[in-house]
Order: structure tokens, then C-alpha cells, then sequence
């Protein structure tokens, strides 16, 4: 049987896409293409120890998402997690509540301009 290999794009509705993507640029770094997207360099994912494609459905009525009201989150994989949030700080973004260390690594909680939760993950290597 055929089967999935993994995440091939994630594509969202914004009601500003251009709004949206000057918060990810000034905010995270992320660099858009003139298309409008971005495409993340797997070998740069393969590089972090820990570091991979996580595809989970959460019950309905889970808080994990709050304060957002959206049904699904972003995780976006990070090589530096404090470096990170201290340059949202300095785009006036502060994250929403203290960083957690867990076993799979170390996590912290930005809303993006859509009110969307963004969840930044700097992987740790499992031994």
C-alpha cells in the first residue's frame, strides 16, 4: 500500500496575507518567496538532533490551543529558542507564558497577527 511521507505544505487563509507575512518576516525571519510562501530547507531540519514532522489530532475540546479559537496551531522548529524570543521582544511580541522544558525539548507560545498560536519547539535529540 502506498503510503504518506511526510508534510508537504501547510496553507492557510489570512485576511491580510501580506500583513501576515511582514509579522512572520520581522517576527521569526521567515523569508517569503514572490509567489508568497516559503519553501524550509528539509536539510536544515535534518541538521537539529530531535528534529521532525509531528501530524496529531487533539480532542475538540482541548485547552492547548488557547487563547486562541482556531482548530489547529503552528510548530515551527527553531535551531535557537532563546536567541529567538529575544528578538520577538525586540518586535514587541512577548510569548505567552514561560518557556517549557519537556522531554522532546524546550517550547514557547507567540500569537501570530491572525490570532493564531504559534508554537516554536527547539528539538532536543532523544537517546
Amino acid at each position: 500500500m502506498a503510503k504518506v511521507i511526510g508534510l508537504g505544505g501547510l496553507f492557510f487563509k489570512s485576511p491580510d496575507p501580506a500583513k501576515t507575512r511582514a509579522w512572520y518576516t520581522r517576527v521569526l525571519g521567515i523569508a517569503f518567496d514572490d509567489w508568497g510562501g516559503t519553501v524550509f530547507d528539509p536539510a536544515a531540519a535534518a541538521a537539529q538532533p530531535g528534529a521532525g514532522t509531528v501530524f496529531s489530532p487533539f480532542e475538540a475540546t482541548t485547552g492547548y490551543f488557547a487563547p486562541s479559537t482556531g482548530d489547529f496551531m503552528f510548530n515551527l522548529m527553531v535551531d535557537d529558542l532563546d536567541t529567538m524570543l529575544q528578538h520577538c521582544k525586540t518586535e514587541g511580541v512577548e510569548p505567552l507564558g514561560p518557556v517549557q522544558d519537556e522531554f522532546n525539548g524546550r517550547f514557547a507560545h507567540l500569537l501570530d497577527p491572525d490570532g493564531r498560536k504559534v508554537e516554536l519547539w527547539e528539538p532536543k535529540e532523544m537517546g
